[in-house]
């Protein structure tokens, strides 16, 4: 059940103590042997909070010392391009990283305009630096936990691919800070930060000239202008703040950024279903402000603080689920991408809709299913054989207009400008589309509910298998498939899914949170799906004990 006070305004008393937050950075020391309090990367890199010991100096010295050593190991020696959002221990834990990079002979390239830098536009830098070059390549690292809450830090590597680094690539780095820590960080090499920044590797790159210049070849800008649609984009105090501005300027676009501000605290924010402020632009509580005020534009659209998701607001729908508008976007970019490649696929995960089944089974186009993590896709769209790849958590990219790569990360900002193209080029907002969708294929209820679970209860549930499940049906219908791998490359989902001919539920639990996750999906409507949820609970609270 939601928390009483979701969807209300942040209170006084809801928020974070930012000069507490910072002096915890500083002052508090992780123990090696403690496992909350080691470097862990998840689906998106290693976050927590500098108040439980799980985001501190520490961790970033050694984070970004075993950085140093992979790329070195890995041969990376073209330029590190840095990013950082609006946390409050982003800008701590920048001069830290920074120091650890001059001190290593790195080549670091940061804002040009000492701005905040949108994941999209570091992995769009990358990918810019690389192309057709073998040799002297580039990477980088962005500082962001994403939609976490405003106490917490996070820290994650991109390779010469642009993407979220890969398993093996996480495991060595995190592997390699955690002995670092554990043998006081003596190997850790650090200038002070007057000397890294005035070093001769220390430059800069505007970011956002470059990502905003460049947005013709990934969107129609043209029709977006000529249409004269109106756009409302909320930034949620995240680093795209300045790049929606930058945006309505250069392509000339009726575009409003409805909240400039940038709090540390969030203390503009509504709070999220749990009653914690989480700029989570797909949760309706995390963007009730919005909502309320869409009927003053044609499309509204939202950012997390590292603008990797979007959130795309309808006057006549609301906030769109993510599912309906991945897939509203899938039908409409394979009908209006001419240069795309002929065999690209459809790239998703194994818990977004089947509603993408259906509308690429109608598209005649193949499907990629992948566990949950972008970084499935990074080789695909990579080298256009996807066309799009997008997770049900309100992530997603897709391919340049002539079929080459634009992101091999999530990009939160050309999704939501690409629901104002929609609506430009069909004369219908996305919402719209998705009900077309519906009478065509029928009309699935989706949810995902999260529940608190310790890191034992998370791993327990990251191991359950078939023979967990005893049960022949779900919600009254046979079960056909159980999987706990993905049918698109037999990579584990970290979990299970369960399916039947009209629905299915999937449980695994978060890589970034200490939470667990049960979707769901029926096409059979809301009373079926509570159903399915009831029972997908129950397996998985006999499963950890609590049930």
């Amino acid at each position: 059940m939601p928390h009483e006070r979701a969807g209300t305004p942040a209170q006084s008393s809801d928020l974070v103590d930012v000069p507490h937050l910072v002096t915890a950075y500083y002052a508090l020391h992780p123990d090696p042997g403690a496992p909350g309090e080691r470097v862990a990367f998840g689906t998106s890199g290693h976050r927590g909070s500098s108040l439980n010991t799980a985001f501190n100096e520490d961790h970033i010295l050694a984070t970004s010392q075993a950085i140093c050593e992979y790329r070195a190991r890995q041969g990376v020696d073209g330029p590190l391009f840095l990013g950082v959002d609006t946390h409050a221990l982003s800008e701590p834990a920048r001069v830290t990283a920074l120091e650890v990079l001059a001190a290593n002979g790195v080549t670091v390239l940061i804002d040009s305009r000492d701005g905040y830098t949108p994941t999209p536009a570091v992995s769009h830098a990358i990918l810019t630096y690389n192309r057709g070059r073998t040799t002297g390549l580039a990477d980088g690292v962005v500082i962001t936990p994403s939609h976490n809450p405003p106490g917490d830090g996070g820290y994650k590597y991109n390779p010469p691919n642009g993407g979220p680094a890969e398993t093996g690539a996480t495991s060595w780095i995190q592997d390699r800070a955690n002995t670092l820590i554990a043998e006081g960080l003596k190997e850790v090499r650090r200038v002070p930060y007057t000397r890294a920044m005035a070093a001769g590797t220390t430059g800069r790159h505007d970011f956002l000239g470059h990502y905003v210049d460049d947005l013709p070849a990934v969107l129609d800008l043209d029709a977006v202008r000529d249409a004269g649609v109106r756009i409302g984009a909320d930034p949620l105090g995240g680093a795209s703040v300045a790049y929606w501005g930058a945006i309505a300027e250069r392509h000339r676009l009726d575009l409003t950024v409805v909240n400039p501000s940038v709090d540390p605290t969030w203390r503009f924010m509504t709070l999220d279903w749990d009653g914690k402020i989480r700029m989570d632009c797909s949760s309706p509580y995390a963007m009730a402000s919005l909502i309320a005020n869409r009927s003053a534009y044609q499309i509204a659209t939202g950012n997390d603080a590292d603008a990797d998701r979007h959130g795309i607001v309808t006057p006549d729908g609301g906030l769109m689920n993510p599912n309906h508008y991945l897939a509203v976007a899938i039908s409409y970019l394979w009908g209006h991408r001419p240069g795309w490649p002929e065999a690209a696929r459809i790239g998703k995960t194994m818990v977004s809709s089947s509603m993408i089944d259906r509308v690429a089974a109608d598209l005649g186009r193949p499907l990629y299913e992948v566990p949950v993590g972008f970084k499935w896709f990074v080789a695909g769209l990579l080298d256009g054989s996807l066309g799009f790849g997008g997770e049900e958590s309100a992530g997603a990219s897709f391919l340049r207009r002539d079929g080459s790569v634009w992101t091999t990360d999530k990009d939160g900002i050309i999704l939501a400008l690409l629901a104002s193209e929609i609506t430009a080029v069909t004369g219908s907002t996305p919402s719209e589309l998705y009900r077309g969708l519906t009478s065509r294929f029928g009309d699935p209820a989706y949810a995902r509910v999260d529940a608190p679970a310790t890191r034992d209860e998370k791993a327990a549930l990251a191991r359950l298998s078939p023979g967990d499940v005893t049960a022949g049906s779900l919600a009254g219908e046979p079960i056909t498939t159980i999987q706990v791998a993905a049918p698109g490359n037999e990579a584990a989902l970290g979990g299970i899914k369960v399916g039947t001919e009209s629905a299915w539920f999937a449980a695994r639990p978060s890589g970034t949170e200490d939470v667990y996750k049960i979707y769901a999906e029926s096409f059979q409507g809301q009373d079926h799906l509570a159903r399915v949820q009831e029972e997908a609970r129950a397996l998985v609270s006999a499963t950890l004990g609590t049930g």
